[in-house]
């Protein structure tokens, strides 16, 4: 079966998982703080109730794939195909009530990421790519996404969720990035990857990310024409230190100011 095939099922998961998640937006309800003491690390029911409801789907309709999602763990992750999930990116956005969260899909294959969906609920959008091609279906309609083909880095946007994720000689990198931008604007999670597809930014950076929190982005990322790497050009599959670019140039100079 392609990633194509999987597309209807995975706009299934996004409704079920949707319908389950936003009776918590917005709503009164407890959270808590997954960090044990740490930096300060949020969970709501509503992240639990929508990776519940995806993982039952999934099992029931291909119980030989592989999950691994933020808030229940991994199962079978040596199947060819693994569904990674994270129910709410941006739980911090999601409970100061501000809707530049998302539902992150994501589905690979022997470990590549071959098919990915960002789905916002509340704004009934989704975006969605193969690595090939990307699409987006919202209250503007349908369409196909494609990068900005911005290739002057001085007149690039740069994005990234905060500035603290950076740290000591992570954070003089990034200086050296946002310095010589022409625009950084700071927050949007899942959703400033979503703009670069959808080409109204043109370079997004972070650090410390984990595999449920990119993998479903770089087929929308790479379907729409942009780049998605780790810092030092390797796989973003992984997560960790993260690239994306919206052209080849601009992912060469910014991975350059990043390497000093």
């Amino acid at each position: 079966m392609s990633a194509v095939d999987f597309g209807a099922f995975v706009a299934e998961l996004a409704t079920q998982s949707g319908r389950a998640i936003l009776p918590f937006f917005r709503a009164l309800h407890a959270t808590e703080d997954k960090s044990r003491g740490g930096v300060f690390d949020p969970v709501t029911e509503g992240d639990r109730a929508g990776e519940s409801v995806m993982r039952h789907m999934i099992k029931r309709q291909f119980p030989a794939h592989g999950v691994l999602g933020e808030e229940f763990g991994s199962e079978n992750t040596d199947a060819e195909y693994v569904w990674v999930l994270d129910p709410i990116d941006g739980t911090r956005a999601f409970i100061s009530g501000i809707p530049v969260w998302g539902t992150l899909i994501g589905l690979t294959r022997n470990s590549l990421p071959v098919y990915g969906m960002m789905h916002q609920p509340f704004s009934g959008e989704r975006y969605s790519g193969d690595g090939r091609e990307a699409r987006y279906e919202g209250p503007g309609g349908a369409k196909k996404l494609r990068t900005r083909p911005t290739t002057d880095f001085a007149a690039a946007t740069l994005m990234t969720t905060s500035p603290a994720l950076f740290k000591g000689e992570e954070a003089e990198a990034f200086a050296r990035v946002e310095t010589g931008v022409r625009l950084s604007r700071y927050g949007c999670d899942c959703y400033a990857y979503c703009m670069l597809a959808a080409g109204h930014v043109d370079l997004v950076i972070e650090s410390g990310l984990k595999p449920y929190d990119i993998v479903a982005l770089i087929p929308i990322i790479e379907g729409a024409g942009g780049i998605v790497t780790s810092w030092d050009g390797g796989s973003a599959a992984g997560g960790g230190r993260i690239l994306a670019a919206g052209s080849k140039a601009l992912h060469e100079a910014a991975m350059a100011k990043l390497a000093g």
